[in-house]
């Protein structure tokens, strides 16, 4: 099997990547020098030239708060970008994997969303995650994997800015009025090598299992870490963003469990290998 991979200098891409090779499966990771995928002729040629069997979407506009200032930058990446591939798949009757996220429901209540419920995102990032849900439905072989609070060995996340930021000031406020659950790009890379090989097609949800507040996880991660952080509990309201937050970002697994996929371990197992991961470099 033969396998491209978008957004490998991210988090997932990245983890992707890896566990494809550790299995002996041939693939190829590009990010936005290799392939700028709203560029429909680049998407075109990268993908027709490699002989792939499928292609697992990983790259994406993640800035949540630049995308209410930047709304068709981010709509052109998230939209566009994924309308692109979705076409070149479907010339060439491959499977495409793409990743979306928590922020297409609503954020309201305290219910866990199923996979098939009603869409209606509360931000700019949401709605072009959704958008990009659509365009890959319009094809049927299609994988939609929808993931939350994600933290990975490449890049950016909220374990490492807690670390920083208990290092240096010794005492944080994180929010505690918005649940979820924890998704450790690992941890979810081997479902995804396990799932791309089947055509099991259709929408799951995969994070880590349990859930918490960023105040219970930020409580965690310290716990873990032996640091002695003073850790505020404080409502949405204390840190104003440009784009509204999620405050019930719980989703259920039936879709996991109906196709017999393995659900992926606890998220405070996932953070303790992680923790170790990063203090080893």
């Amino acid at each position: 099997m033969r396998l491209l991979v978008t957004g490998y200098n991210g988090q997932l891409g990245y983890d992707v990547v890896n566990e494809a090779h550790l299995r002996g499966i041939e693939a190829d990771g590009v990010d936005i020098r290799e392939m700028d995928i709203t560029d429909q002729n680049q998407v075109n040629h990268v993908i027709k030239s490699g002989n792939y069997d499928a292609v697992i979407h990983c790259a994406a506009w993640t800035a949540v708060d630049k995308a209410e200032e930047m709304p068709k930058a981010c709509y052109k990446v998230n939209v566009e970008g994924t309308q692109n591939i979705v076409n070149v798949c479907k010339e060439l009757n491959i499977p495409i994997m793409y990743f979306s996220t928590d922020y297409v429901f609503s954020g309201e209540g305290s219910e866990p969303w199923n996979e098939y419920d009603q869409r209606t995102p509360l931000n700019v990032y949401g709605q072009t995650k959704y958008e990009g849900e659509l365009a890959v439905e319009s094809y049927d072989k299609h994988f939609i994997i929808r993931i939350a609070w994600v933290f990975g060995k490449n890049g950016h996340n909220f374990i490492k800015t807690m670390l920083r930021l208990g290092k240096e000031k010794g005492a944080v406020s994180v929010v505690n009025d918005q649940i979820g659950s924890p998704t450790y790009t690992y941890d979810l890379a081997k479902l995804v090598i396990d799932m791309i090989q089947t055509d099991k097609y259709g929408t799951y949800h995969a994070t880590n299992e349990g859930l918490c507040s960023w105040y219970e996880f930020a409580c965690e991660i310290f716990k873990q870490a032996n640091m002695k952080v003073d850790v505020t509990p404080v409502d949405s309201d204390a840190f104003p963003a440009k784009a509204k937050r999620p405050k019930n970002s719980r989703m259920n697994k039936n879709e996991l469990d109906k196709n017999g996929f393995s659900r992926l371990p606890s998220w405070q197992d996932a953070l303790g290998r992680y923790l170790k991961e990063i203090s080893s470099e």
